[in-house]
């Protein structure tokens, strides 16, 4: 078993209940193509009852947390939740597409290169020693059909996952 520590993240101002999602377009990436795509459009779209997403923001493509956190995702079957799942990391195009192919996962991720998504949701958290590189903390973030935030968990320490269980039944997918 890998040998790290345990990291206590600084507080952040996140988006919150009842708060409107900050709007984004970025390339949405699945395991055929990308596109851009707003999040507008995205959640208009919703999941199988037409209404709402759900955001789950992770750290880079490749990283153990990551490949995690949509490892438990796709065995519980959240891409056939409603609302829709999309993923948000900081990673272009070309390494999103590759992540999701490498690990068939069922789900688009949003590539954010710059993590400015994540700064905008008050997610992104500065990596130790890399002077300008940042990356999403792990969040989830469900969305309603006009953007507005109905439940939010962030991670708190680095690594940190939620109880799975209790997320579930919070965003009413159990």
């Amino acid at each position: 078993m890998p040998d790290f520590e345990v990291v206590s993240l600084e507080s952040t101002e996140h988006v919150e209940p009842g708060d409107t999602a900050p709007e984004f377009t970025r390339p949405l990436v699945n395991d055929e193509y990308w596109e851009d795509r707003s999040l507008s459009d995205l959640v208009a779209e919703g999941g199988s009852d037409g209404t709402g997403a759900i955001l789950v923001f992770t750290p880079m493509t490749g990283s153990f947390l990551a490949k995690y956190v949509w490892d438990e995702l796709a065995d519980r079957g959240w891409d056939d939740a409603a609302p829709r799942v999309v993923g948000v990391t900081v990673a272009n195009p070309y390494g999103v597409k590759r992540f999701i192919e490498d690990n068939d996962y069922p789900f688009d991720l949003f590539a954010d290169p710059a993590n400015e998504v994540a700064e905008e949701y008050g997610l992104a958290h500065d990596l130790d020693g890399m002077a300008g590189v940042s990356e999403p903390r792990p969040a989830f973030v469900a969305l309603d059909d006009d953007l507005t935030v109905e439940a939010v968990w962030v991670a708190e320490e680095w690594p940190e996952f939620p109880d799975y269980d209790d997320l579930e039944a919070e965003l009413g997918l159990a």
